[in-house]
């Protein structure tokens, strides 16, 4: 099914065919989300990104990403430009990050992404969920969607929250547990790729990156969360074949994202 969803790389496209992306990401102290979130989205066939990060941790992400832009969180940003946008990893839950997220969620009318401290500042200020759009997607952990959602008190209750919170709002949810389920109106997936080597920092990170790729090259966000979960996974069980659970990375699994999107060709 995945295979066929994957629309061909043309011979005559050029960087601007595949759509441009901005990751909001990364704050002092924590710049490896930021890093690990644009190499995924460089790696899953963005044609352009921007990242956005405090001005004084620009030399992380210029020595080890050349391939990406930059711009400032002190900064203004246009964000009319961008294909698509995934904010949040690492962002930090001050003020400052508060307030880049509303300028999004309120101002930005294309495809958004919404992980890790941005679901955090979303799940304290209850006027933030106004503006979701229309396939906003949102990657909540276990504990992130209790935060969002209230607590459930087991596996089986929590599924059943997600499905009817699909049905009564207008949004994709990637529910990220053992395995992972990709929802939309009552439409539900459940990945059955990747490996317990992902139970670490920085895993979804990647997620949001390829995700937040797939959208700014097009895809509807329900196969573009459909997708980038299946892919994630793939690229977790290639790179498990040479380390072990213990001592696989989310680096590891980055640099395995290209054998993954081959595997689809077999």
């Amino acid at each position: 099914m995945i295979a066929g969803l994957i629309k061909p790389r043309v011979a005559d496209s050029h960087k601007g065919t595949y759509g441009h992306s901005l990751l909001i990401a990364g704050n002092k102290g924590r710049m490896g989300a930021a890093v690990l979130s644009a190499r995924a989205c460089l790696r899953t066939g963005t044609g352009l990104l921007t990242v956005n990060i405090p001005v004084e941790e620009r030399f992380i992400l210029q020595t080890t990403i050349p391939e990406a832009m930059l711009i400032f969180r002190e900064d203004k940003i246009e964000l009319d430009k961008y294909s698509a946008i995934g904010i949040g990893p690492a962002l930090g839950t001050d003020i400052a990050s508060i307030k880049i997220l509303s300028d999004v969620l309120y101002q930005y009318k294309k495809n958004i992404l919404l992980d890790a401290d941005a679901l955090t500042i979303l799940s304290e200020r209850a006027e933030l969920w106004n503006p979701l759009q229309q396939g906003t997607i949102l990657t909540p952990h276990v504990k992130e969607f209790d935060r969002l959602f209230g607590e459930s008190d087991n596996k089986t209750e929590r599924i059943n929250k997600a499905l009817d919170i699909s049905k009564k709002y207008p949004w994709v949810i990637v529910l990220k547990d053992h395995e992972t389920l990709i929802i939309e109106n009552g439409d539900a997936y459940i990945s059955n790729t990747g490996n317990a080597g992902l139970a670490k920092g920085g895993s979804g990170d990647i997620l949001s990156g390829m995700i937040t790729a797939l959208l700014a090259q097009g895809y509807t966000p329900f196969i573009a969360a459909k997708i980038g979960v299946y892919l994630h996974g793939v690229a977790a069980d290639i790179a498990v074949k040479e380390q072990s659970l213990e001592s696989l990375l989310a680096s590891d699994v980055v640099e395995k994202i290209g054998a993954a999107f081959k595997s689809l060709l077999v």
